[in-house]
């Protein structure tokens, strides 16, 4: 997925109420831009910290920038959590991932008020795909998620194992959007509940995939080795 304005690099100034983050551009001036990230961002939000935004001058849009990358010592890390659904419907579109190749269709309502990320028609047989993006690490090498409690996460994986009950196939796909891991746990520490979904759902069928990617200022590439 190439991004459709060229990042620039910033610095951040403080990330707050959530979708919030104000930032020094490299001529000095200091603006508020979208942070798309309802996470907690933990460790990617230090004041001081490089990022990449993208500009846009859409006359719709209130705030000019968006963030997208944020740099760390060793590391770039996708912060905004719409990447990772581009990229893999990007991938799964363009036929890349061999066993889920099918008609691909997005936002498939299922469950109790619940939509997929994507489900996919193979051989007249749906498999069911949630996209989550992983931008945690506290340990090096190692991915984890969620990185604050969700609720949401864990009803996604009742209904995935939901659709494997019913015969179809189900795939949580975890994304991790930063380069310098080669592993993935959930935190359980941080959400007991998630964690216990995530392991329920395993059990009862869901396929747990993880895959990495290859992050630029000018892109986000799917990477198809698989690593856990």
């Amino acid at each position: 997925m190439r991004f459709q304005t060229e990042l620039i690099p910033a610095t951040l100034l403080r990330r707050y109420k959530r979708f919030l983050a104000d930032i020094r551009l490299p001529d000095g001036r200091e603006v508020t831009a979208h942070c798309p990230n309802p996470g907690s961002m933990m460790g990617l939000s230090d004041p001081g910290t490089r990022v990449w935004v993208e500009p846009n001058d859409d006359p719709k849009k209130k705030l000019k920038y968006g963030l997208r990358i944020v740099e760390l010592a060793g590391a770039m890390v996708v912060v905004d959590t719409g990447v990772a659904n581009k990229v893999v419907g990007e991938t799964l579109r363009a036929g890349l991932i061999p066993d889920l190749i099918g008609e691909v269709h997005a936002e498939v309502k299922y469950g109790v008020n619940s939509r997929a990320d994507f489900m996919v028609v193979q051989n007249q047989n749906r498999i069911w795909i949630e996209v989550k993006s992983v931008t945690l690490s506290r340990d090096t090498g190692l991915a984890e998620f969620p990185d604050a409690k969700t609720a949401r996460g864990a009803k996604h994986l009742g209904e995935l194992a939901a659709r494997v009950a019913e015969g179809d196939r189900a795939v949580m796909l975890y994304l991790v959007s930063r380069d310098d891991c080669n592993r993935f746990a959930p935190a359980g520490d941080i959400d007991p509940t998630y964690a216990k979904a995530e392991a329920e759902a395993r059990a009862a069928g869901v396929y747990i995939r993880v895959h990495s990617v290859t992050i630029t200022p000018e892109q986000v590439r799917f990477d198809a080795g698989r690593f856990a």
